[in-house]
């Protein structure tokens, strides 16, 4: 009956989960699932973790919202957090990825127009792409599925094929304002753009007064054992969208930009009532001091390389389950050579969790505190589904 009162959007798994600890999640009935979804690359630092969990307790106790049209203290600190640590001058908080990438593309156009280019509003994206769900995010995706029934497509957005530098040049014209990509692409299938197609990008940015954005919102934070993606391949955006891990389960996102990018947002051309609110700013805080922490990043790169080289053998061994293994840190894909389905409902029934992309792959995005040992028992697990998969094989074929 309750599930009857909700709208009918989600297919969802038959598991409800009470509680959390570190990187397992418990059902009502009291299983233990090893959580390699963290709820889509979400809760960056594991369920419950101490610092987080009290940094959200103590400002409970003080105020948890503030219109913006007040100073909040909390937006000023963080914001200073992330500009020292990366590129960019400005921040802009919101509650979620689709929000971050809808600011980064008002800021793309603004800027233009700012400049005296209103007619430069197109942005070039990729196929494969996914930017969120709202009906500018969908446009920019470009995906079919997510497009279809809601009327005309949102104008302004250029998709061109993955990694084609040809066909991004030929995609420029005098209405362009910025090209977006993903550095990987997690729910096209776990699909990384290379170094040197990203430093092409922004080479075709300076060349052509266009601004490079880049969606960060399942990448950055960690997790692929820097703080952001990009920087693995030294090109440097002008805009970034940023979410997920951040908030480390808590809503909350980022569009951060240089000075020079932002220098069209002017007060009253953008704003969100619940956006940088102190709860999330507390929270944002915490999971920093997590990440940024001496040694972490450099723990994720030592447990992802334990990951590739489990993972690795899995292929070698299951050639008939295992198609490939993509991704970087700790956001992993399997691309199965089994319908994925198949694959992903003997994970869990290993008691793994894991979640479905495009291109037949699973990911594999565990909480970022995952250790060695809790790695190679995901990897047992995920063995134990392979095994089943194939005598599943075996006994459809005898």
């Amino acid at each position: 009956m309750a599930e009857a009162a909700l709208y009918d959007t989600y297919s969802r798994a038959p598991l409800r989960f009470e509680r959390g600890e570190g990187v397992w999640l418990i059902t009502e009935a009291g299983e233990r699932y090893l959580d390699f979804g963290a709820g889509v690359a979400v809760t960056s630092v594991g369920h419950g973790h101490p610092h987080v969990v009290g940094a959200l307790k103590e400002q409970a106790d003080k105020v948890w919202h503030l219109s913006n049209i007040y100073e909040i203290p909390g937006q000023e600190t963080l914001a200073k957090r992330l500009t020292e640590a990366t590129f960019a001058d400005k921040v802009f908080f919101t509650n979620s990825g689709a929000e971050a990438l809808e600011c980064a593309i008002k800021t793309a156009r603004r800027y233009q127009f700012s400049k005296g280019h209103p007619e430069r509003f197109h942005i070039i994206t990729f196929e494969g792409a996914f930017h969120g769900r709202t009906l500018a995010t969908i446009a920019a995706g470009g995906q079919e599925k997510y497009l279809e029934g809601f009327g005309p497509k949102a104008p302004g957005f250029d998709q061109v094929p993955f990694g084609d530098l040809d066909a991004v040049r030929a995609a420029i014209t005098s209405e362009t304002a910025a090209i977006l990509i993903e550095p990987i692409q997690g729910e096209g299938g776990v699909r990384p753009a290379t170094n040197e197609f990203l430093k092409a990008l922004r080479a075709i940015c300076d060349e052509n007064g266009l601004l490079l954005i880049f969606d960060e919102v399942q990448t950055g934070v960690g997790r692929t054992g820097k703080l952001f993606a990009h920087e693995w391949s030294g090109a440097t955006p002008d805009i970034m969208a940023v979410a997920k891990g951040i908030g480390g389960g808590f809503p909350l996102g980022a569009c951060l930009a240089t000075a020079e990018a932002a220098s069209g947002m002017k007060a009253g051309t953008h704003g969100s009532t619940y956006g940088g609110n102190p709860l999330a700013m507390a929270v944002g805080g915490a999971v920093l001091d997590v990440i940024l922490a001496e040694g972490f990043l450099q723990q994720v790169r030592d447990v992802s390389l334990v990951f590739r080289q489990g993972l690795a053998s899995l292929k070698d061994r299951y050639p008939d389950i295992i198609e490939d293994i993509r991704g970087e840190g700790l956001l992993l894909g399997v691309k199965a050579a089994v319908p994925s389905s198949e694959l992903l409902q003997a994970i869990r029934d290993a008691h793994l969790l894991g979640v479905p992309a495009g291109d037949n792959v699973i990911r594999l995005l565990p909480p970022l505190v995952v250790t060695a040992d809790e790695a190679r028992e995901g990897l047992a697990r995920l063995e134990r589904a392979a095994e089943s998969v194939r005598a599943s094989k075996v006994k459809k074929t005898a």
